[in-house]
């Protein structure tokens, strides 16, 4: 008892009168006790500010033996008399005595009118019964209990030292090696046992008992040259100076145990808090990447060349290849780590974890979701714009081609259409020329649909939005200009041809009879020119240029055709690993998924299997990073269809990534239910049911149970939900799930209710999963601490004070704990507060999450 009021303590302080002493001769077990008797009661009597001198003198009236059962007991007594008369003391005598008595302590022969006559004898005796009672009675170790639970304890403390062996409490505690060693069990610092000599017991008593003294609060009770002097030093004596040591010693076990209980409870919130700050920051990170990732695939702005765009696709394949697969496991590791945080929380009666707002598992879902549409349309926009590219390209070669041939057949037609040779033609040159130039209108005409086919690739070209457009038109407009120019001088060159001819024919006319002279001469002129006409109108150079072309273009198919059946050696080698590859991964998938509700073993042999099944899956790694390459060739060349498969390199990867995070849950998932499992002592048999009522219902398979799926199971196991479980309604409302649990003991308010449900589902996605369907069965509170088990342990810690200080934090916590504690705690403020005073009430209620930390 700590705390006494004034008048309480006014009433026990009252002066004594004087009474005759009864003085005998002290015997050595008399003086022994004497002394031991009244050092012991004075170590309780200064808690409320007194002491005895005499111990049968001052116990005489009663009043300091009330206040040392007051204190010792932590009871308060009936109240004292204030008189002076020895009736009052008797009085007050009676009320101690009866309150031993009520403890069921026997008083033999034991009556006030002795101890208040101050019957030394009488006296020691009383204070040994209630040393007897409050300091050694309920000392119990290993099933004993008072006096052989203290000699036990005492031989159990000290078996490891030489030269001690308790076997009582006389004669074994003479050389004070005894003494020592319990003082170097508990705090070995303040004795260097090794210096100690069993031949020099003075010295190691009186050691024992300053060290005793000064750092253990345990006053002196005993002489060392007594107990050295006596053959048998008293009994009673030592047993209650050992009492002390019990008693000091197990208030420091007691401090131990609740500093290890703080200790195990902030290391809890330690992990918790880091779990925590890890689950912030990957989600901050992997939300960041998502946010730079997003606008780059969303970025439509297509390239000029097919090289260009060819770069942007191996860009794209990096990504898929490299960047994204570890984000892929970020993101999954994120929920293992939440849904394990969740689980762990549970468990120590912690509130479930909030993320920061848009950090939620559902955030980062729909943000991934988001990611991966934008990756989805970026992919088919790159295949579309090389597609169109590869048209471009082969368009431009094609308008290029037909170009240069054009190009190269009007090459000197306008000057030789501009030529004059006919004003010094003869009739016959005339008529040759005209022969000549009609053969080149036919030839003009024809090249009519080439110039037609040249216009209309450069208009495709400009719809099709290719980058050198202005240069393709321009080529085309003078093309086209030519042309027309052609198509002028042609006609100009007719009219001239046709008014020569005329001309030459009148004057032929008028030749007509010299030619008849001459004709012989004339035959061989006009075979002359015959001649030269011949050779002028023969094989023209575009003829030779056909002939050079047709070699030139079976090459090109030849070619052509090689590389055609490359690419068909390319898809069936994608296709033929392909085939295998993809229904391997749908295999394991399903195999993985049977695994996980089958029941077959243990949790532990599930686990197991599920760890060598992870093992297989990455060693298959290589056979994907295989098909990777095979892809990228066909990408390479340009290969965008493949009869020889159904799978695409996109559903391999899907798949992949999917089965590596569906393994890494899956194995998280039974972690968290053997966690669940030992901390509530479920057995394997209730662990079978629960699984088999659970896939009972799960009619899916998809791992989860539906409110409407959860509800059927509540009902199969016992469970009075209130309502027709044939109801298909393909939900459970809150009333429906409120009376559920109120059904099964839980009496709730709105508030109460939200609470349940952020537990039973805590990414808020509208589904139970198994291991809060588990949670929710084994309801029943683990063998957790709580927040008043804290809050107690802490008052030990603080000397039963309502706050604690700097200091005893640093004294009795681990450094980094201990800081821990200091950070957080707030400044006390109660009526009692001292400077540096922190409020560990408030700050034990916080771990718990009853209010904030």
């Amino acid at each position: 008892m700590d705390h006494y009021d004034s008048q309480q303590t006014n009433d026990y302080m009252q002066p004594e009168e004087d009474w005759d002493r009864d003085l005998l001769l002290d015997p050595a077990w008399e003086k022994q006790q004497r002394k031991t008797f009244t050092a012991w009661c004075n170590s309780h009597l200064r808690k409320a500010g007194t002491q005895i001198e005499n111990i049968e003198e001052d116990f005489r009236d009663g009043l300091k033996l009330m206040l040392l059962l007051e204190v010792i007991s932590g009871e308060r007594l009936a109240k004292p008399e204030r008189g002076k008369m020895r009736v009052h003391k008797i009085s007050n005598v009676n009320k101690a005595l009866d309150f031993i008595a009520s403890k069921g302590v026997k008083l033999v022969s034991i009556g006030a009118e002795e101890i208040v006559d101050g019957n030394v004898k009488m006296t020691l005796g009383m204070i040994w019964t209630i040393i007897l009672r409050f300091a050694i009675q309920d000392i119990s170790v290993e099933e004993t209990s008072a006096k052989e639970g203290l000699l036990l304890w005492c031989q159990r403390k000290t078996a490891p030292y030489k030269n001690v062996n308790i076997q009582n409490f006389h004669i074994s505690w003479k050389d004070g090696l005894g003494f020592c060693a319990l003082i170097h069990r508990h705090r070995p610092e303040l004795i260097d046992y090794g210096k100690l000599r069993k031949d020099d017991p003075l010295t190691n008593l009186n050691t024992a008992f300053d060290v005793a003294e000064k750092y253990l609060d345990i006053p002196k009770m005993l002489d060392a040259e007594d107990i050295v002097g006596t053959a048998r030093p008293d009994e009673k004596a030592i047993m209650t100076y050992v009492s002390s040591f019990y008693h000091a010693f197990s208030g420091a076990q007691k401090a131990e145990t609740a500093a290890n209980r703080i200790c195990k409870v902030l290391a809890v919130n330690q992990e918790n808090e880091q779990l925590m700050e890890d689950y912030e920051k990957l989600a901050s990170d992997l939300l960041e990447w998502i946010r730079r990732t997003i606008p780059w695939l969303e970025n439509r702005a297509p390239e000029n060349t097919m090289h260009a765009m060819q770069q942007k696709l191996e860009d794209f394949r990096d990504y898929r290849r490299l960047h994204k697969p570890p984000k892929v496991q970020e993101k999954c590791q994120l929920e293992i780590n939440f849904n394990t945080l969740q689980t762990k929380l549970r468990l120590s009666n912690r509130p479930a974890f909030m993320p920061s707002e848009g950090r939620m598992v559902s955030d980062i879902n729909n943000a991934w979701g988001c990611l991966e549409q934008a990756e989805k349309g970026y992919e088919e926009w790159l295949l579309n714009e090389i597609r169109r590219l590869e048209r471009l390209d082969h368009l431009a070669e094609k308008f290029r081609q037909k170009a240069s041939i054009h190009e190269a057949w009007t090459d000197g037609k306008e000057a030789m259409l501009r030529q004059k040779d006919y004003e010094t033609a003869t009739l016959s040159e005339i008529k040759a020329l005209l022969k000549k130039h009609e053969a080149f209108e036919s030839d003009l005409a024809a090249h009519q649909d080439r110039v037609e086919q040249i216009a209309a690739i450069a208009q495709e070209l400009n719809e099709l939005d290719y980058y050198d457009s202005p240069s393709v038109n321009a080529r085309c407009q003078k093309i086209c200009d030519q042309w027309d120019n052609l198509g002028a001088l042609t006609q100009k060159r007719r009219e001239a041809l046709e008014r020569t001819e005329k001309l030459l024919e009148t004057i032929d006319q008028l030749y007509l009879e010299y030619a008849k002279r001459a004709a012989p001469f004339n035959n061989w002129m006009e075979g002359a020119m015959e001649d030269l006409q011949d050779t002028f109108i023969v094989h023209t150079i575009e003829e030779i240029q056909v002939r050079q072309l047709v070699p030139r273009r079976d090459q090109a198919l030849m070619e052509e055709h090689a590389r055609q059946q490359h690419n068909e050696r390319l898809r069936k080698q994608f296709a033929a690993q392909a085939n295998v590859i993809g229904p391997w991964i749908q295999t394991k998938m399903e195999e993985i998924g049977r695994i996980s509700i089958e029941m077959h073993g243990t949790l532990e042999d599930q686990l197991s299997h599920l760890r060598q099944y992870e093992k297989s899956i990455v060693n298959y790694k290589p056979k994907i990073d295989q098909l990777e390459g095979d892809h990228q060739l066909i990408q390479e060349a340009l290969i965008f269809d493949n009869k020889h498969t159904n799978y695409t390199m996109e559903h391999i990867r899907v798949g992949w990534e999917q089965l590596l995070t569906t393994i890494a849950r899956t194995i998280n998932e039974v972690e968290n239910q053997i966690l669940t499992r030992d901390a509530k002592g479920i057995s394997q048999e209730q662990m079978n049911e629960f699984r088999a009522s659970f896939n009972h219902f799960d009619r899916d398979h998809s791992g989860t149970l539906g409110p409407e799926e959860f509800k059927a199971c509540l009902i199969s196991l016992g469970y009075d939900i209130g309502n027709d479980p044939q109801k298909k309604t393909g939900m459970m409302d809150t009333d429906d799930f409120r009376a559920c649990l109120i059904s099964m003991g839980y009496n709730m308010g709105e508030a109460e209710f939200a609470r349940i449900m952020s537990i039973v589902d805590p990414n808020r996605l509208g589904v139970v999963t198994f291991q809060a369907f588990i949670d929710f069965m084994s309801r029943e509170t683990a063998d957790t601490d709580t927040a008043d088990q804290v809050m107690a342990s802490f008052k030990i810690l603080a000397g039963d004070k309502n706050y604690i200080t700097v200091d005893e934090l640093r004294r009795e916590l681990p450094p980094d704990q201990a800081e821990y504690c200091i950070a957080r705690m707030a400044p006390y403020t109660g009526p009692d507060a001292v400077p540096g005073a922190l409020d560990y009430m408030s700050f034990s209620t916080a771990l718990y999450g009853e209010s904030d930390l």
